[in-house]
């Protein structure tokens, strides 16, 4: 085992193939010292490899993945071309029904909660809106009597401000 030499609070581990002390204390050793202190551990070495060794295989699959899509695109681009008179109503007909029905439960959703709400049957989230509509309420009761209280002053400063209105 290393012996070590300690002054003050820090420790210093000696420097191997040096004699004189002076060698020690150099900024070389000082590095190494350094360095050697804040080497990671080797559960954080394997977290590291594993790391790497993950994001590779996932930046090969990527790439792999793109040269696939890319080579498909140009091998079916003919008979996309081909077929095309018939794709474009398709997507359009497909994605303009999707968004009539897509806005069609939203807006069910959004009536049923509103009924229920106001029925009283406390529907998911009114205990939120209640709160809201609270901080609301306090927030403007709060403006309204400071513009009492300091009415006349902004009443005032408007009259020198603008002294023919």
């Amino acid at each position: 085992m290393a012996e070590t030499f300690s002054r003050g609070d820090a420790q210093y581990w000696p420097i191997y193939g040096s004699s004189n002390t002076t060698e020690r204390n150099s900024p070389y050793a000082s590095l190494l010292r350094l360095l050697r202190s804040h080497s990671p551990t080797s559960s954080q070495l394997f977290g590291f490899l594993a790391l790497f060794i993950s994001g590779g295989i996932l930046l090969f699959l990527l790439g792999v993945t793109v040269t696939v899509v890319g080579i498909g695109f140009v091998v079916f681009l003919p008979l996309i071309i081909i077929s095309s008179p018939v794709w474009i109503p398709v997507f359009i007909g497909v994605g303009g029904f999707l968004s009539v029905a897509g806005l069609l439960v939203g807006t069910l959703a959004v009536v049923s909660w509103a009924y229920r709400y106001f029925r009283g049957r406390h529907p998911v989230g009114s205990d939120q809106m209640d709160y809201a509509r609270g901080r609301i309420y306090d927030t403007a009761s709060h403006v309204k009597d400071y513009a009492r209280e300091y009415g006349g002053y902004f009443h005032g400063r408007a009259k020198d401000a603008a002294p023919g209105a």
